[in-house]
């Protein structure tokens, strides 16, 4: 009875081990965000000629047929399976289909350097909404980080000193995707750890193409040929980002993949240098800086908070925007 014992608490242990692999949850954290960054470049080239709200509705529909071609096969069928509340399911596909719409509407208006800078705010809501949903207290080091880096987001959009970059709904927009994104993190971590990838994505992506749908006739066009492989690329990149994020946070801790959320802001710059002829202004650059910094010590604070047993929810580096 001992060695049995034994053995499956070896058995266990090793299997523990191999779900934990840092380097890999690295390089898919990585790959979840140049993917997350490709997905906005579609986005923001197809705006121009669509609405993003059918944006939003036909990358949900290209994502989605990877999992058409599953459903066809039974045995495949697996990843229907809901282990955890159903209305959770439904308040992520809500909460991030709006998020989804916000964001792109913030690409579709500002620079992609200025849009990504401003969404980087969303772990600066987070303490806030701790405060004001959970009855946190927001001691002097995160208070302080929490001002400073709004300080960043206005020096960022500076109102009417940045020309015909500068855009109120655009950085609204932004404002709001960032917001969202905080709001998903405070009561949706657990879904990472119930659901399996294929299910937290499906559902997000089926439940979301049925939000938006009764928008079509009043939103829709019929796409042009040449909108096409923007419309494949933006739900290839889409369903990859979702694969990989969810993924990373399986083998590696929120703390390892949380910093690379802010890789993007190297892909914005160079995509909107080469594709858009966008150049990153002194206030852009400093903006992203400060932002990036407080963001960095309101998630090292609460994890530190979160081992001492002094949050009720979960880190802020486990919002990594998941939602997209």
């Amino acid at each position: 009875m001992t060695l049995s014992k034994t053995s499956q608490d070896a058995s266990a242990s090793q299997a523990t081990a191999s779900a934990d692999s840092p380097l890999h949850g690295v390089v898919l954290g990585l790959a979840a965000f140049l993917a997350l960054s490709f997905m906005t470049l579609f986005a923001k080239l197809l705006s121009d000629r669509l609405n993003v709200v059918e944006i939003a509705f036909w990358r949900n529909i290209v994502a989605l047929m990877p999992f058409a071609v599953l459903l066809a096969f039974p045995s495949q069928r697996g990843f229907l399976r809901i282990r955890s509340r159903p209305g959770i399911i439904a308040i992520r596909a809500l909460i991030g289909t709006g998020n989804v719409v916000m964001v792109f509407g913030a690409f579709s208006l500002l620079p992609m350097a200025n849009a990504t800078t401003v969404l980087f705010a969303s772990v600066l809501f987070m303490p806030v909404l701790g405060m004001i949903f959970l009855g946190e207290a927001v001691g002097p080091y995160r208070a302080t980080a929490v001002l400073v880096g709004f300080a960043g987001v206005l020096i960022v959009v500076q109102p009417g000193a940045g020309g015909e970059d500068w855009s109120l709904v655009g950085t609204a927009c932004a404002l709001g995707g960032a917001f969202a994104a905080a709001t998903l993190g405070v009561i949706l971590r657990l879904l990472g750890q119930s659901e399996a990838p294929q299910a937290v994505t499906f559902y997000f992506l089926f439940i979301g193409m049925l939000i938006l749908a009764p928008a079509m006739p009043f939103f829709g066009h019929v796409p042009g040929w040449t909108d096409l492989p923007y419309i494949l690329g933006l739900g290839i990149s889409g369903f990859l980002m979702q694969i990989c994020m969810t993924m990373a946070f399986k083998y590696a801790p929120a703390g390892l993949i949380a910093p690379l959320n802010y890789t993007q802001i190297i892909w914005a710059m160079l995509f909107g240098w080469l594709i858009f002829s966008e150049m990153p202004t002194v206030n852009i650059l400093g903006g992203a800086a400060i932002i990036i910094s407080s963001s960095l010590i309101v998630i090292m604070r609460e994890r530190y908070l979160a081992r001492q047993g002094r949050l009720k929810r979960q880190a802020a580096d486990e919002t990594t925007p998941k939602n997209l």
